[in-house]
């Protein structure tokens, strides 16, 4: 892949991998509908291949035995090349899911620039060994090595975030990678790939193999895997924890999300309408901590749904490359479908329309478009509250006191994040300790922070990414007890 970027997004640009040519996987405009790329479909024999070599480099190879020093070093380097080429990847990102160019370079791309040199820092950090005294009389030796071979399977909606989350710690870690992109977002996964090379990591270490769901299955049941790193939806989730259950494979799920923002009665109704707005709709809605429910106070429930919607409706939808533009068009025709879908049963359920409404935005013929989207005089009992949306759809709720507010913030069978809103800081952490959620933000939607544990409870998942506990993810913990002399 050494062509330039205006290749990449060149009509049927036929992005070939090593191997012979087989079935092909066609990345399609969000915004005009129209095919920019077609990338090489990985097969079973594939991944069977990417996981011998990932086995080989594990089991004969330098990487795992590098001091841990070494593997920082060629990170750091892989984070001074992807800072260069951001703007490249931006572009990509942008269009082959449809995110605004803006937020593509803000967040699809910025977080990443970010990440991993803050991830060196806690690998620079890290205890890789420790002594201490058993109880026996034995000095006890602690160390801590690489888990093996990872399987690292990512949607499409923040494909760069999701890659760099679970591929850099795992190699600050010594393990090797079999990474397969969603089919809707293979592009920037293959540019990745690039670095990784001229960055000079040793053969088989990574390995992208794009493809389906089928080739997804098979790499997430294979035996040669050692763990399985799976974000996307709940429903999936419950697969590939079955199918690496069968192997005894370690598995980290980071599933859905129903997230709800608690806003408290002394909030002020344009902080909260800004912060919320731009905590759920900067990718249409295609987030996973998306805050969807909103929980306000029943006495002042229309002053917040008159903000929300004024700040909805003013958003610029459009075509993604338009660094004006601050809502893009979903990733496909099928979930643009599905969103729509959506808001016309919220409005049979007895919800109301605050903003939004399942029609084309004007002047908007061609792409997979849906409006930012309000409704209003919902109830926690309804399935637009209840249901993984992933699309720019935000549903009010009312409620009595603080008690209700947390008792419908938790009345979910998800639990990803959420966040509360209030004018007390302190007491915004004593609501955010009684939320069941596994992240939470006080006065602002949940930052992903690469210091802070990210990872849900419940049907979104379980293990965590990001912070010293998405390291200690890939890594085992061995302990050899020395006699002592006597």
């Amino acid at each position: 892949m050494d062509q330039h970027l205006g290749e990449y997004l060149g009509v049927e640009a036929d992005w070939s991998l090593d191997g012979d040519p087989g079935d092909t996987i066609e990345v399609i405009s969000p915004h005009t509908g129209h095919p920019i790329a077609r990338v090489v479909a990985s097969r079973p024999a594939d991944v069977d291949a990417a996981v011998a070599a990932a086995r080989a480099a594990i089991d004969q190879g330098p990487w795992p035995r590098l001091d841990p020093a070494e593997r920082i070093a060629v990170v750091r380097r892989l984070a001074d090349l992807y800072a260069q080429r951001r703007g490249e990847m931006a572009q990509l990102i942008s269009a082959e899911m449809g995110a605004p160019i803006s937020f593509a370079q803000r967040a699809q791309v910025g977080l990443p620039v970010m990440m991993m040199p803050a991830f060196c820092d806690l690998a620079e950090a890290y205890p890789w060994r420790e002594a201490r005294p058993g109880f026996f009389g034995s000095d006890v030796h602690i160390r801590k090595e690489p888990v093996g071979v990872v399987a690292a399977v990512v949607p499409w909606n923040m494909p760069q975030f999701l890659i760099i989350a679970k591929l850099v710690p795992a190699l600050l870690a010594g393990c090797a990678v079999v990474l397969k992109p969603a089919p809707e977002s293979p592009l920037d996964a293959l540019l990745l790939a690039d670095m990784l090379k001229e960055v000079g990591l040793p053969d088989g270490v990574v390995t992208v193999v794009p493809g389906d769901a089928g080739v997804g299955a098979h790499l997430v049941g294979h035996p040669g895997v050692d763990k399985v790193s799976f974000t996307g939806s709940s429903s999936a989730g419950r697969a590939v924890a079955a199918a690496a259950a069968a192997n005894l494979t370690k598995v980290s799920l980071e599933l859905g999300g129903k997230s709800a923002a608690i806003v408290l009665d002394e909030a002020d109704p344009e902080t909260v309408a800004a912060g919320v707005c731009s905590a759920s709709l900067s990718n249409s809605g295609q987030i996973c901590n998306a805050l969807t429910r909103i929980l306000v106070p029943a006495a002042r429930e229309q002053e917040f749904v008159e903000a929300l919607a004024a700040r909805m409706t003013a958003l610029v939808v459009g075509d993604p490359a338009d660094p004006a533009t601050e809502l893009g068009p979903l990733v496909s025709r099928r979930q643009q479908q599905r969103v729509r879908d959506y808001i016309d049963l919220g409005r049979r359920e007895g919800a109301r329309l605050a903003c939004g409404g399942s029609d084309v935005p004007d002047g908007l013929d061609t792409g997979w478009y849906v409006p930012p989207t309000l409704f209003t005089s919902a109830n926690n009992s309804m399935r637009i509250a209840r249901e993984e949306i992933f699309g720019p759809v935000l549903t009010v709720i009312g409620y009595r006191d603080e008690d209700e507010a947390v008792a419908i913030a938790n009345d979910s069978d998800y639990g990803l994040a959420g966040s509360v809103w209030t004018a007390d800081a302190d007491r915004g952490v004593r609501v955010a300790e009684r939320v069941q959620t596994g992240t939470f933000g006080v006065n602002q939607g949940y930052t992903m922070d690469p210091f802070a544990p990210f990872g849900g409870i419940k049907d979104s998942g379980y293990g965590r990414e990001l912070g010293r506990e998405g390291l200690e993810g890939y890594l085992e913990t061995k302990s050899i007890a020395v006699a002592t002399a006597r």
